[in-house]
């Protein structure tokens, strides 16, 4: 086997749900989803289709409604976004793995900013590409941020790709505005490639009504790749569709990639997206309102806990925060959940930069499971 494939790092989320394997007791909040079932609507649209016999191979690169429908709702969000740049995928992590595919190989430079979900630095490891790891830091609120200039050191001429995600997994950074024109100018200047990332870009809150797009400021001919997933915003995790928004005239491209990794996408799955786009801006508000009083209930419980250091996130699923003295994020991971039946995922998981923190997915649609999470909390800290 390649060395780096043996070489890649087991998943430390999952070597923590492994040590409460089969405890129905465990209040689990580790991963990246809601709670809440994918809405009536969609499910229908996907159970009609089923009925109908739509069970076989669609195009590439989606169906062209659905493509034409993303396009329209990319426009609404960001300005002029035309269907020939857009390309339907199998999730948002596939949407993500095809954009490194096409842009890094064997001995290419990947500079990220971390802390990050794995999934994101492992991809142009698998390909080969060396990673250089930008680290956010935490101030003493416990609010994430982005040294620009560190950033822009880091990315020369010898750079193949940037890798952001913003709004961030862990941390709910968020890039602003004038921190994504200065990258953009950068990135020009290097002739290097963004992969953004922005699959949390709708659950943004404090009035804010999408999370700042690479897209609202780049050209359609910018080396720019935008990756997005219905997971988060239509609850929608089990059903892996996402979509690539592309530069001008890399459809073919992406669409052999397509052909090589999935074919496509199930067609009823596409009918489900469908369903949730039309009704995309009813539900999602009401979806960000409900998760930014989650938000609000669990930060503000946490900090009342003494030692814990936790700021509400500008956007995401999580709190992430730490707690004096638990410098070792998997090994208190552990103690959490065998101990307290909480299951919250290891900073650590997400890189060093992560570690001593904890990640907590607020999504719940009866609050009263996080109550009862930050009770355990409090149980543990006591002891």
């Amino acid at each position: 086997m390649r060395p780096e494939i043996e070489n890649l790092p087991g998943s430390r989320i999952r070597e923590v749900a492994n040590a409460a394997m089969g405890r129905a007791d465990v209040l689990a909040f580790w991963f990246g989803e809601s709670d809440e079932v994918t809405p009536e609507a969609i499910r229908d649209a996907a159970i009609r289709s089923l009925q109908a016999g739509e069970t076989f191979y669609s195009h590439n690169l989606g169906l062209a409604e659905l493509r034409a429908a993303l396009a329209g709702y990319a426009s609404h969000l960001h300005g002029p976004v035309d269907v020939d740049r857009i390309a339907v995928t199998s999730s948002g992590v596939n949407a993500l793995m095809l954009a490194m595919q096409m842009l890094a190989g064997a001995g290419d430079e990947v500079v990220a900013v971390v802390p990050v979900w794995p999934n994101l630095t492992a991809q142009p490891a698998i390909l080969g590409a060396r990673v250089t790891r930008v680290p956010l830091r935490p101030d003493a609120a416990g609010r994430w941020r982005l040294d620009v200039e560190e950033l822009c050191a880091a990315v020369t001429p010898r750079t193949r790709v940037l890798l952001v995600n913003a709004p961030n997994n862990p941390t709910g950074w968020t890039l602003t505005r004038a921190e994504q024109q200065v990258l953009l100018g950068h990135c020009r200047r290097t002739g290097t490639w963004i992969l953004a990332d922005e699959v949390y870009e709708r659950l943004a809150y404090d009035g804010v009504r999408c999370a700042p797009s690479f897209l609202d400021i780049a050209g359609p001919d910018d080396r720019l790749l935008v990756a997005h997933s219905f997971s988060k915003s239509f609850l929608m995790t089990g059903w892996r569709l996402g979509w690539l928004v592309l530069p001008r005239g890399h459809l073919d491209a992406v669409g052999k990639l397509i052909e090589f990794n999935t074919s496509c996408a199930p067609v009823f799955v596409q009918r489900g997206a469908l369903a949730g786009l039309a009704m995309a801006e009813d539900f999602v508000p009401a979806l960000v309102q409900r998760l930014q009083a989650c938000r609000d209930r669990l930060v503000t419980g946490l900090r009342a806990l003494p030692g814990v250091r936790v700021a509400p996130a500008p956007g995401g699923l999580y709190a992430f925060f730490r707690v004096a003295g638990q410098d070792d994020s998997l090994a208190f991971a552990k103690h959490l959940v065998t101990r307290h039946g909480l299951g919250l995922a290891p900073g650590v998981a997400f890189g060093a930069e992560g570690e001593g923190w904890l990640r907590w997915c607020f999504a719940s649609h009866d609050p009263g499971r996080l109550d009862q999470g930050l009770g355990r909390l409090a149980e543990a800290l006591r002891l």
